[in-house]
């Protein structure tokens, strides 16, 4: 029996700017479908999280601009459960605004507060986790934080270090590492005391609320103010805000074949390669002498490569890009140029 206590709140109000030229400002990467699966990555998210807690406490929050593109998605919820942010303001405006919603609803509430653009392999493994985790921060006021075991040096990731160990898979948290050098990062994964950081977040409604009266008044001040008073808030990440600050954070040790498809490169990593490790999304794709390549092109579309190695090849229907894999400050700027030289319409 699912406790009705437990609750989840889907953030998905991102541009996904990483994954241009695919994502675009009117649909982000969270609402396309990457695998070929017919299921978006938002979709795919909800289904998860429905399997861990009951299906009317599931929540999505998300900008404005993209009520319909949920609605449209998520038929099943309904249109109270989606949470409108009336501008952009990071992670810790966004969990605040929705905390707050739900300790109306339910201030027993616990709740998991997840990105909606994850990839989850081992789901059986996932819903114990997070099961644990909800009975966990349900019996203590602490902020858990899941932390993913790391099978590599990955620099697009946030670490975890761990400190002192209370019972089970639970740590108490000693710090917060983000997104190191490649060398930094093989010295942490070495030491055998950093984890990857997920993400995702367990905590109850009142240890949240509390926490934020603490740390970043501020917000809570301005979120009672209602929407005029969100686009006052500071655009601040909960990592930065307030888990790097708390005193009460601790991670929960988890293996579920978890990757944050935050980048072409990370789709690389987990999508199925072929021999050369080639990876190709949806057109049709022959390839001559190709090594390491991301390859993505519209269905029905043709695209033949000869003598590319580490190359990204995305195709849409007014965009063509095609550079060097592994830059991964090399998009952004991309995204910036042409919203310089050439207005929104490409962007």
């Amino acid at each position: 029996m699912i406790n009705s206590n437990n609750y989840c709140v889907i953030m998905s109000g991102g541009i996904g700017s990483r994954f241009w030229p695919y994502s675009r400002k009117d649909l982000p990467k969270q609402f396309l479908d990457f695998f070929g699966t017919g299921q978006s990555l938002i979709q795919q998210t909800y289904d998860r999280y429905c399997k861990v807690v009951p299906q009317e406490n599931v929540f999505v929050i998300t900008n404005i601009r993209y009520k319909e593109l949920v609605q449209q998605q998520l038929p099943q919820l309904s249109e109270d459960h989606i949470l409108l942010e009336p501008t952009r303001r990071n992670t810790a405006p966004c969990i605040a605004w929705a905390s707050m919603h739900i300790q109306q609803l339910n201030p027993e509430a616990n709740i998991i507060v997840a990105p909606s653009d994850h990839l989850i392999l081992k789901e059986t493994e996932f819903i114990n986790s997070l099961s644990k985790g909800l009975e966990f921060v349900s019996q203590s006021p602490q902020l858990l934080t899941l932390g993913i075991k790391p099978n590599r040096p990955e620099t697009e990731y946030g670490y975890i270090q761990i400190d002192e160990h209370l019972a089970g898979d639970f740590y108490k948290v000693k710090t917060f590492i983000e997104k190191p050098e490649l060398e930094f990062a093989k010295v942490l994964i070495e030491s055998g005391e950093f984890y990857w950081n997920s993400g995702i977040f367990v905590w109850n409604v009142k240890t949240i609320l509390d926490t934020f009266k603490e740390i970043m008044p501020e917000i809570i001040q301005w979120i009672a103010k209602g929407e005029e008073g969100f686009a006052s808030c500071p655009n601040i990440s909960i990592d930065y805000g307030i888990m790097e600050k708390a005193n009460n954070v601790h991670v929960q040790l988890c293996d579920f074949g978890w990757a944050d498809l935050g980048t072409w490169n990370s789709l690389h990593e987990v999508a199925p390669k072929d021999m050369n490790q080639n990876v190709s999304t949806h057109g049709n794709v022959l390839l001559y002498n190709c090594h390491n390549n991301m390859i993505a092109a519209p269905n029905g579309k043709l695209v033949v490569l000869q003598d590319l190695e580490n190359y990204l090849i995305a195709d849409t229907e007014n965009v063509l890009l095609i550079c060097k894999k592994d830059d991964k400050n090399a998009i952004r700027k991309y995204v910036n140029d042409v919203q310089v030289k050439l207005g929104e319409d490409y962007i």
